[in-house]
């Protein structure tokens, strides 16, 4: 059942004094973007009818064929609880369709990652699942704002994991983002200081997977809102500071079926059922392709290193925390598959679907993993790595672009539209860092050469 109708929404408007709405989407590259509206035209959003220029948007349209529409979804509806009384502001995420030819609807645009997420599921339904449900743990870093409202590297606080205050001064702000996302519908599992000093994380409760990349973008938007009235800039940069752990983003994942949970068996050792060793299995075959979606930035693999927690080989576990992919204990409904290795700069959408892909071919085609590594792998040698078959993920972007390359499923997955735009991005931004000459190295050169 939908949450809300067009009734309910015009009515919803009336009642908060709403005076805009942001018709929002997501970028190639994973940026939100709106086109804001002013309330008397909110009708004709919820008719379909708004229209864009797509062709000033990263990663969509060529000029000559720039006229895009907004398709609202109207679960999406949301009134922003900071916004003034006297004209509050609402939102509702789009669906981005192109004009069909003359006499045809418009259809839906291939580039549009919400779209792509939804062509991955369609086929996952096909295959007997009713739902993908993620869990996401989204990490961020508060700084500090200098006179002019600009970030510094100056950080609020030296507090570290689960720490309180006074050591962690970022809990007043937390605390606030963590209201303002209850006011708007969030169900908040946990909020605590993280490892780095200035680190902090939020986890809300799992949903769809659609749902749950709307929700990711939601939150950044609301933790860079509220930092910002405590006078902090919060950044989901991967790796903002040398030495320290830097931000992911783990995501904890499960496919139902019309019976239950589809990774559920009682009747294994494990409990874990061969769906869901399949789809480990597709995980860990395609990881090094998927990672250039889910650590999508140069950053990215300053974060992939070892000795910060973050995953950097090729394995799973169910007990330890160095593997790219973990299985939480829990069972029955709550069984799932923790990945480890993305970060919160990737587009939600399209990391979701990359690795839904990747599990379902893993499925379609009986792929099962190798044995569980429950030893520490960052105290392995390579020849002990190499010998028990664990790969690296891509240490850089560039060499995770090259291995999305290769995956013809991940591939056909993301479409022609959306892969050639990203890479060309993507070679673009490889370049400009490979081509930059960085503070360290006149730190390092300058003297003595």
């Amino acid at each position: 059942m939908p949450k809300f109708t067009k009734e309910d929404i015009v009515r919803q408007a009336q009642d908060n004094n709403v005076r805009f709405i942001r018709l929002q989407f997501t970028d190639l590259l994973g940026t939100i973007k709106n086109v804001e509206i002013p309330v008397d035209q909110l009708s004709k959003a919820l008719d379909n009818k708004m229209m864009f220029d797509g062709s000033s948007i990263e990663g969509f349209v060529r000029i000559e064929e720039s006229d895009m529409y907004l398709y609202p979804d109207l679960d999406t509806w949301v009134v922003f609880p900071w916004t003034p009384e006297k004209g509050k502001v609402a939102r509702l995420i789009c669906d981005i369709y192109q004009p069909g030819k003359p006499g045809e609807e418009p259809k839906p645009f291939e580039g549009d990652p919400r779209g792509i997420l939804k062509r991955v599921l369609k086929e996952a339904q096909e295959l007997g699942f009713t739902d993908f449900n993620i869990g996401p743990e989204p990490e961020f870093f508060l700084f500090k704002n200098d006179e002019k409202g600009e970030p510094t590297l100056e950080l609020n606080d030296r507090g570290g994991y689960f720490d309180l205050a006074p050591t962690d001064l970022g809990e007043n702000c937390r605390r606030d983002i963590v209201l303002e996302l209850e006011d708007m519908g969030f169900e908040i599992e946990a909020s605590h200081h993280e490892v780095a000093p200035g680190q902090h994380e939020i986890d809300f409760k799992y949903a769809d997977a659609v749902s749950t990349c709307d929700n990711i973008q939601t939150f950044k938007l609301v933790v860079k809102t509220i930092a910002r009235k405590h006078g902090l800039h919060a950044t989901f940069m991967p790796k903002p500071l040398f030495g320290v752990n830097g931000s992911g983003m783990h995501l904890n994942m499960s496919l139902f079926t019309q019976e239950g949970n589809a990774f559920y068996d009682k009747n294994t050792e494990s409990q874990l059922s061969k769906t869901a060793m399949q789809f480990l299995g597709g995980i860990l075959k395609h990881a090094e392709g998927f990672t250039a979606i889910t650590n999508p930035i140069v950053n990215s693999y300053k974060r992939l290193v070892p000795g910060y927690e973050a995953p950097v080989y090729i394995a799973w576990s169910m007990r330890n925390r160095s593997p790219l992919v973990r299985i939480p204990s829990s069972r029955g409904v709550s069984t799932r598959i923790e990945v480890r290795s993305p970060d919160p700069s990737a587009n939600p959408y399209l990391a979701m679907a990359v690795m839904l892909a990747s599990g379902l071919d893993g499925i379609k085609k009986k792929i099962n993993p190798p044995e569980a590594t429950d030893r520490n792998i960052y105290i392995m040698s390579k020849e002990e790595r190499l010998d028990e078959g664990i790969k690296d993920l891509p240490s850089t972007l560039k060499e995770a672009i090259d291995s999305l390359l290769k995956d013809e499923v991940l591939v056909k997955a993301l479409g022609e539209h959306a892969l050639e735009h990203f890479v060309e991005a993507k070679e673009i931004e490889w370049d400009m860092f490979r081509t930059q000459v960085h503070p360290w190295e006149r730190e390092q050169f300058m003297q003595n050469y």
